[in-house]
């Protein structure tokens, strides 16, 4: 059975997300797939590896015993990855898609270029909408996609990356909590019709009761950089602010610099996450594998 490390990497995964479901979305195959395995190896051991609790699944003794054969398998496997890398030494752009958000505010130029010094090749970085980037993904157009919305596609692999808040922002001083009555008081820069960060402020003022037809709007933009500089060039006016709702990494820095206020609403947090999404054709690839887990780790 230890040559055959798919199912090995089922259990571990199962074991780490706790979860058979979550452990189906990070392998990119459906539950049954991955009960199925667990239960190969149950039989193959003749003995029970996990147990399915309510809260999740706990290891059984022999299931603790197989999960540090299985761990020092991995890390074997992982080693001797990164040894073919430097056979396989050919020069290649490797090609990164991001949407707005991420590409502009969470991955520097710096981090490009370590990502490009780990994998000995340079990268290419594209910034575009979610949808656009999931379908160059399908069109082999790109090997790696950074995403603010899981635009699920059955033949690609969604990663969860790092969580994003939506907070207010304006160019004057604003109450850090805001009422929702005092929205009405703004005037809005608001994102176009069919944005992730559109439907997911519409869901939050949806459970308000609060109705964006009664805002005073001033524009509808597309991005991300096209509300900061807007609402930068705005007139300031402390009786009648102009703000938004944007990503906090977007305005970290001028909020740090005083150019720019944020704040949030009272009794709601706006939250999503940012996904790193791949073709399940390139699951095993060792170009791709080393970039997804040196940004999951953080590195970025």
């Amino acid at each position: 059975m230890l040559k055959d490390f798919v199912k090995l990497e089922t259990f571990l995964t199962v074991a780490r997300e706790r979860s058979f479901s979550k452990a189906s979305a990070k392998l990119g195959i459906s539950q049954p797939a991955v009960t199925q395995q667990i239960k190969f190896i149950e039989k193959y051991l003749a003995a029970k590896i996990i147990e399915r609790k309510k809260n999740g699944i706990k290891l059984t003794n022999e299931g603790e015993e197989l999960y540090k054969i299985a761990t020092r398998l991995e890390k074997e496997i992982h080693s001797c990855e990164q040894e073919v890398l430097k056979i396989i030494n050919k020069e290649m752009t490797f090609k990164l898609g991001a949407s707005f958000t991420i590409g502009t505010y969470l991955i520097p130029g710096k981090c490009l270029n370590t990502i490009g010094e780990a994998i000995n090749n340079d990268i290419n970085l594209s910034i575009d909408v979610s949808d656009n980037i999931i379908q160059k993904l399908k069109d082999r157009k790109l090997d790696v996609g950074l995403i603010e919305s899981p635009v699920i596609d059955p033949d690609l692999i969604y990663r969860e990356w790092v969580e994003d808040e939506l907070v207010v922002v304006s160019n004057t001083p604003i109450a850090k909590i805001l009422k929702t009555e005092e929205l009405y008081d703004f005037d809005w820069i608001c994102r176009e019709e069919g944005s992730h960060t559109r439907k997911v402020v519409s869901e939050v003022f949806e459970e308000l009761g609060v109705s964006c037809k009664s805002f005073n709007v001033l524009s509808e933009v597309s991005n991300t950089t096209a509300v900061l500089q807007t609402i930068k060039k705005a007139d300031k006016n402390a009786d009648r602010p102009v703000v938004s709702i944007i990503s906090k990494h977007a305005i970290a820095d001028e909020v740090a610099n005083g150019e720019l206020f944020e704040a949030r609403l009272r009794g709601y947090t706006m939250t999503r996450k940012f996904y790193i999404v791949y073709s399940k054709e390139n699951k095993h690839n060792a170009y791709v594998d080393k970039v997804v887990n040196y940004i999951l780790a953080g590195h970025c």
